[in-house]
């Protein structure tokens, strides 16, 4: 029997995060701070306005590209938060999460041998993404004295005559990075030099704790370059509601929505509805979580400066990056003897890159309760780890 297999598709890896994400379902008493998904509900009144559509009988198909409503919305949304402007009837495309978008951008931009740039660490979704899409996907390693920011000089080395995309993965997951209007200024330098255009996730654009997000899509010459992906998932609480949106040029929207019409056909509709109440109204909802985040990611800070375990301070998202070099152990070692010996989960590094080996992604997407007690199995398992070398 020929194999029913496609050779690319088994040449992927799964996803390293899955793999303790299903050990610790396992293990009723064991904590994970491992997923990247808010803890909190989803605010009332966008829950509430989710109801109200099925009971409206709102459950047919909207277009393909999405409620022209919710579309309107997106676009006052993202010329008030990041100062550029789409037209909701042919530059936004509501996707079914904001990892719908990733594919769909880089199915419609990439010929066989075009060459996607991808910073690393980051999200788990680019490469694989990328290669099915028939691209080449190359690294980037960032580096932890750069607080794992990408630099214009990092940018140009990586660069050749093939590269037709750079991804731009901030704020970042999984070691909670940002970058500034004065980092980015330089990389758009550096795309325009070699007519890249940039797919710009965005998806953390509402946790930041340092300044406003800054998108590069907003610089002089950026805007027609640049495709950016956002969705309701991590600022909104609204994992499980599968709703996302991605924005570019017409020209590419155009190529885009035939992927997602034939794939796809529309993002679920009573999802539509509830998130265009989240964008006019729960913005007091938003702060809210975004403050409780703030306050997780500065006492596990402080408890790291206190256990003397390394770590720069990460502005962004809801994870931070400690750096477990001293123990001599690869991070999926590490991550698998602190789940078996303290029934803790965290992903190791390298599930986003290889250049994430020596650290660990700690999400605080988790109540305090559940980060203090987790911390205190840390600190133990630390020193443990320490007094062996000794």
């Amino acid at each position: 029997m020929r194999d029913p297999l496609s050779k690319k598709i088994t040449g992927i890896e799964p996803s390293g995060i899955r793999k303790f994400f299903d050990l610790v379902s396992s293990m009723p008493d064991a904590i994970s701070l491992g997923v990247g998904e808010p803890d909190f509900d989803t605010p009332w009144r966008i829950r509430e306005e989710g109801i109200y559509s099925l009971e409206r009988g709102r459950t047919f198909y909207t277009s393909n590209a999405g409620l022209k409503e919710l579309k309107v919305e997106i676009g006052k949304y993202l010329q008030r938060k990041i100062n550029v402007s789409y037209n909701p009837d042919n530059e936004i495309i509501v996707t079914v999460g904001g990892s719908e978008g990733i594919d769909i951008a880089l199915r419609a931009m990439l010929d066989p041998g075009d060459e996607v740039l991808i910073p690393q660490p980051s999200y788990v979704s680019y490469l694989p993404c990328a290669v099915l899409a028939n691209g080449v996907p190359v690294t980037i390693p960032l580096k932890q004295e750069n607080e794992f920011r990408l630099t214009a000089e990092e940018l140009e080395a990586a660069v050749t005559p093939k590269s037709k995309i750079l991804v731009l993965p901030f704020p970042n997951n999984p070691t909670g990075a940002i970058m500034t209007k004065e980092d980015l200024e330089p990389i758009a330098e550096v795309v325009k030099k070699h007519d890249l255009y940039v797919l710009s996730d965005e998806i953390y654009s509402e946790l930041t704790y340092k300044s406003e997000h800054v998108s590069i899509a907003s610089l002089p010459g950026m805007r027609d370059r640049t495709l950016v992906i956002n969705g309701f998932s991590k600022g909104f609480a609204m994992t499980g509601w599968r709703l996302g949106y991605i924005c570019a040029q017409k020209k590419i929207a155009e190529q885009m929505l035939k992927i997602h019409q034939f794939a796809i056909m529309c993002a679920p509709t009573n999802s539509q509805y509830a998130a265009i109440e989240g964008l006019r109204n729960c913005e007091d909802e938003v702060q809210q979580m975004r403050t409780a985040y703030n306050q997780r990611r500065r006492y596990l800070l402080s408890e790291f400066k206190k256990m003397g375990l390394e770590c720069f301070e990460p502005f962004g998202a809801f994870y931070v990056f400690p750096c477990i070099k001293e123990f001599g152990m690869t991070s999926e070692e590490f991550a698998e003897r602190f789940l078996a010996e303290e029934k803790v989960a965290v992903v190791p590094g390298t599930a986003f890159g290889r250049c994430g080996e020596g650290f660990i992604r700690v999400s605080y997407a988790y109540s305090l309760e559940d980060l203090k007690e987790a911390i205190g199995r840390l600190e133990r398992f630390v020193e443990k780890l320490r007094s062996k070398k000794c």
